[in-house]
């Protein structure tokens, strides 16, 4: 009797367990993605994913307890398929790209299948998270219908369930708002921002998904800025210190130079108070005071020193400092070390990888996330792009892609910079390989404009694209035997020799400079894109020489040429510095009429203080190094840093997200400029 007792009571528990069932399965696959992505599974994320996902499991199963008995199994097939392909996306898409899809990027995925072969790879790679992914789908299949036909009946279900989803949310929401602790608060990632990685990270793959919809259909009018602010601040900086000292130059001393100093701040006429107060608008308002608010940068002694010269900027796909090899890539050596050094550079990786890259470089602004932001600036007036601005001088202005035109839908975005475009398929005439070849791309291009002068000329490379193969790269089986002799994996190799391509196209590029008696007139700029992210760690630390590469900073340092043919000794620079900055710093030395306060990035050759920031809100100073996934700021040694400096840095690294984003969305430079 006592264990019939004890049997009754377990068949009646039973089915009230398998209400757990998603819970507890989706759980199981947060946990497999956290372990995987990020290295580690004890840190505050650990509190808030299982509550989130609790609530999320909960509704799924009162969805499936509205269903007939007969088709409760089918319902919770269809929703374990769907959010398991889903975190395998999102698996695969981390194992390449080293951070999450977002939604707005899902409808540009016929244009990623022309990436079969590394998204192959990144499903190799990631195998054994895939199938641990697999797991809740297999066993449902096997035990799921029978276990079906024993859930409690439909009203008790749905109202258990119910209850057990509205309750999780409600505990998860509280807690997440009264976390204000640390320098990025869980209550500003989940309230006032999206930061996908940072969002994963502490809230799970789920949960990061609904705030991505949020975002993208309902963006906020007027965010906060700044974590447990209720308004955004209306000064920025004014505790960060100077920094420590002028670019070194082995040629010169800065502070004596040849030339009379320019003086001032580079500032235009504008005066953002009266703007501010002639608005109903609130948000524009708010950007008025915002950018009224920033300190300018000063100019200095390098203020117009490339004035009336000729630029080719250059963003090259998957460049890095160990593309520069004396031997192996003589020309990337030479421009490296001759002209601008720049010891502290550094390549964020962005969204949008390649294309986020590029707004970076070329509009000193920081992309949005959930959305193509060089292609959203397609119809704003990018009043500060290079292409619109060497225009308004008079300038003959041109960009080149070697690969197909309207990818990422360049044949928006770079007309609206200021450039008359041509790519693959759109007046560029290159062989149709993979990736194409860069020196190709110099050899027909050139021509075009060296006898324009003063031309400006940007150029988006391709040679440089994973995947790192000698099979399934044409450049680098092109130069496959010129890196045989290397002790390095096939994948470090492949690396090198696609980069040998750029190598010889930059050759090309000085040599009919020369011919065309431009090259003592041409100045030379080049960053990445981003870091070569097709390459597993072990083969980067086979790059690096053998030493361990930090993956959460030093990943992205970096190479910035910047090169004249007319400097006669190099200019060291060890100020810490980023792509961001590039765009200000190249309107500075050619004396160009732009607003400091209007761009996110500060002349690195000014003596602004150092500021790197990275996509998930992390950042380099002059003191040191905040590392927002650990929410910890490492001093550097020796430094003496004020108390409250981590906040305050992360608090105008805040603002720059921010009001990046609102720059893009209201189309500001079109405010106070016009539109184009």
């Amino acid at each position: 009797m006592n264990y019939k007792s004890k049997h009754a009571r377990e068949s009646a528990v039973v089915p009230y367990l398998l209400l757990l069932w998603f819970p507890l399965s989706l759980l199981w696959q947060e946990l497999v993605v956290k372990i995987y992505c990020f290295g580690r599974l004890l840190d505050r994320g650990l509190v808030y994913t299982p509550l989130f996902t609790f609530a999320l499991g909960s509704l799924f199963s009162l969805i499936c307890a509205l269903f007939p008995a007969r088709r409760r199994w089918i319902a919770a097939m269809v929703l374990t398929g769907l959010s398991t392909l889903w975190y395998m996306v999102q698996t695969v898409y981390y194992t390449i790209f080293k951070t999450f899809l977002v939604l707005y990027s899902v409808s540009g995925a016929g244009q990623a299948m022309q990436f079969w072969r590394d998204i192959l790879s990144g499903i190799r790679s990631a195998a054994l998270p895939l199938l641990a992914l697999l797991a809740p789908i297999v066993v449902l299949s096997v035990f799921g219908r029978r276990a079906a036909r024993l859930l409690p009946p439909r009203k008790k279900a749905a109202a258990i369930t119910g209850a057990l989803s509205a309750a999780f949310q409600a505990v998860a929401m509280t807690a997440v708002g009264l976390s204000t602790s640390g320098v990025i608060t869980p209550k500003y990632l989940y309230f006032d921002s999206f930061v996908p990685n940072l969002s994963v990270s502490n809230f799970g793959v789920m949960t990061t998904l609904g705030l991505d919809a949020r975002q993208l259909l309902f963006p906020p009018v007027q965010a906060t800025v700044q974590p447990g602010e209720t308004t955004p601040p209306t000064s920025s900086g004014t505790t960060a210190p100077e920094s420590t000292a002028p670019p070194r130059t082995e040629e010169t001393d800065p502070t004596e130079p040849e030339t009379p100093v320019a003086v001032g701040d580079n500032v235009m006429d504008i005066d953002f108070a009266a703007l501010a107060a002639g608005t109903d608008d609130k948000t524009i308002a708010a950007m008025h005071r915002y950018f009224g608010s920033r300190a300018p940068t000063r100019k200095n002694a390098y203020t117009g020193m490339f004035e009336g010269k000729n630029l080719i900027l250059i963003t090259a796909e998957g460049f890095s400092r160990w593309a520069v090899d004396k031997e192996l890539t003589p020309t990337l050596y030479k421009l490296a070390n001759s002209g601008f050094v720049f010891e502290n550079f550094y390549n964020p990786l962005w969204w949008v990888s390649t294309l986020d890259g590029e707004y970076v470089a070329c509009t000193s602004l920081i992309p949005t996330p959930g959305v193509w932001s060089l292609y959203r600036s397609g119809s704003n007036n990018m009043y500060f792009c290079l292409g619109n601005q060497f225009r308004r001088q008079n300038y003959s202005t041109r960009a080149y892609h070697n690969h197909t035109w309207n990818y990422y839908s360049r044949d928006i975005s770079h007309p609206n910079m200021g450039y008359d475009y041509k790519g693959l398929g759109h007046g560029l005439e290159v062989k149709r390989t993979w990736p194409e070849s860069d020196l190709e791309m110099m050899e027909v291009t050139v021509p075009e404009y060296v006898g324009d002068a003063p031309f400006h000329t940007y150029y988006m490379t391709v040679s440089g694209h994973m995947n790192y193969t000698f099979m399934g790269n044409s450049m680098a089986f092109k130069h496959k035997d010129e890196v045989a002799h290397l002790d390095m994996g096939e994948n470090a190799r492949a690396y090198l020799a696609c980069q040998m391509e750029l190598d010889r196209a930059l050759e090309s590029l000085l040599r009919q400079l020369d011919e065309a008696g431009q090259l003592e007139n041409t100045v030379i700029a080049l960053s990445a894109d981003h870091y070569p992210y097709g390459l597993e760690q072990s083969a980067l630390t086979e790059l690096n020489g053998g030493q361990e590469v930090d993956m959460r900073f030093d990943v992205y340092h970096s190479t910035f040429i910047l090169w004249s043919g007319d400097m006669k000794e190099p200019v060291v620079v060890d100020k810490p510095c980023s792509s961001l900055d590039i765009l200000p710093t190249l309107s500075n030395l050619f004396g160009l009429e732009y607003d400091s306060r209007l761009l996110m990035g500060r002349d690195i050759l000014s003596d602004a203080p150092a500021l790197v920031v990275l996509s998930d809100h992390s950042f380099i100073t002059d003191l040191g190094r905040y590392d927002a996934a650990a929410d910890v700021f490492t001093p550097n040694p020796g430094a003496s840093v004020p108390e409250g400096y981590a906040a305050e840095q992360a608090r105008q690294v805040n603002e720059m997200f921010e009001y990046s984003k609102r720059v893009l969305e209201q189309d500001y430079y079109g405010v106070l400029f016009g539109k184009q």
